[in-house]
């Protein structure tokens, strides 16, 4: 089966976020075994849901990672021109849901892998393919977790091949969700001061953030979305506040959030109200070193021989974690991903074959 047909299996597998992704975790292992890998599964303790570890080459001899993402972004109230999950060829457009993000990179490397000797390699190579990215990179952090308690050790240079129009990035903001809630006393609206307003409260705590994310730039701070009251005759008794933050690279993932925390605590709030902070889902950034080997072998295959620095987060920044050092490198253009008539061209999921082929040979060959 050619890049295109395997693609095109692919993307028939509605793989959304909110989805398992058995089928096609299922398939990735069955190409991965069949060219000489060890595939080992971590679930991730959510139904449906699991990464997958595919070993090959000698244990301990340092040689490269590949990873991708095997889940892709919704497509409701989006308007597509043809099904999202079957693909169709189009003015030398293959269109489907996960084409650029990122299922043409797993097609490719897929097809490239089956052209070399995998029992020969002289360095391990490992595939890492993780779940529940779009959400996060909540799967990967999951696996990074799961490989730290293991004390598994992963080869220091990886591949992530989201779509960059083959531009090599080294580095990535990342993302960070807290939740603040404020707590108060219901009352009667008619009689205010038998109860404590969590809104008020959590008015005091929105000034306090401004002022927050004008010390902290350039990280961006936004508070987002906010839940309150029962009703107009009710003094609120709890407010909800989801804010997201984008650690910098070279930043530690938690400076922001200490700093929240800090920053409620010193809070005058209002008498019998109270207010506490949650940490949600952690994407952390991305630092790769320049003049890594894996970029000496990518530069030949790129747009250019600078690197960059990516505007999305990847899976990155959870391998850094465990001591790898990645560059994003792929096939397509994020500015076609999550939107309607996703894409990616043939002659682009033909270039990534030869690439990854390429780089295998020269890191672990």
């Amino acid at each position: 089966m050619n890049v295109v047909d395997l693609l095109g299996d692919l993307i028939a597998m509605n793989t959304v976020s909110s989805r398992p992704v058995v089928a096609i975790a299922a398939r990735l292992a069955e190409e991965a075994e069949a060219v000489g890998f060890e595939v080992e599964r971590f679930d991730t303790g959510q139904p449906g849901k699991a990464n997958l570890v595919c070993t090959a080459g000698p244990p301990g001899e340092d040689g490269l990672v590949i990873s991708g993402h095997m889940d892709v972004v919704p497509v409701e109230g989006q308007p597509w021109t043809s099904d999202p999950f079957v693909m169709t060829e189009r003015d030398g457009r293959l269109i489907g849901r996960g084409t650029a993000d990122m299922k043409g990179f797993l097609a490719a490397t897929c097809v490239a892998l089956r052209r070399v000797n995998v029992d020969a390699l002289r360095k391990q190579l490992v595939l890492v393919w993780t779940c529940d990215e779009e959400i996060g990179c909540v799967g990967s952090g999951v696996l990074a977790d799961q490989l730290i308690e293991l004390d598994r050790v992963l080869p220091s240079q990886a591949l992530i091949g989201e779509p960059t129009d083959f531009r090599m990035l080294r580095q990535h903001a990342g993302h960070v969700v807290v939740t603040i809630t404020t707590e108060g006393e219901a009352a009667h609206s008619s009689l205010p001061w038998l109860g404590a307003n969590a809104v008020s409260a959590m008015g005091q705590v929105l000034v306090a953030l401004e002022a927050l994310a004008a010390a902290v730039q350039p990280v961006p701070l936004n508070p987002a979305l906010l839940q309150a009251g029962e009703a107009i005759n009710i003094v609120p008794d709890r407010a909800i506040l989801s804010l997201g933050y984008r650690p910098q690279p070279g930043q530690h993932v938690l400076d922001v959030f200490r700093q929240i925390e800090a920053m409620v605590a010193d809070l005058p709030l209002p008498e019998r109200t109270s207010v506490r902070v949650a940490l949600g889902t952690r994407t952390p950034p991305l630092d790769s070193p320049e003049g890594l080997p894996l970029q000496g072998w990518l530069t030949p295959h790129g747009c250019s021989p600078e690197t960059g620095c990516a505007p999305f987060a990847t899976d990155g920044g959870n391998l850094a974690r465990l001591g790898v050092q990645s560059i994003v490198f792929g096939p397509g253009s994020i500015a076609v991903a999550h939107k309607a008539d996703e894409y990616v061209t043939g002659a682009a999921l033909e270039k990534a074959v030869v690439v990854v082929e390429d780089v295998v040979r020269q890191a672990c060959g």
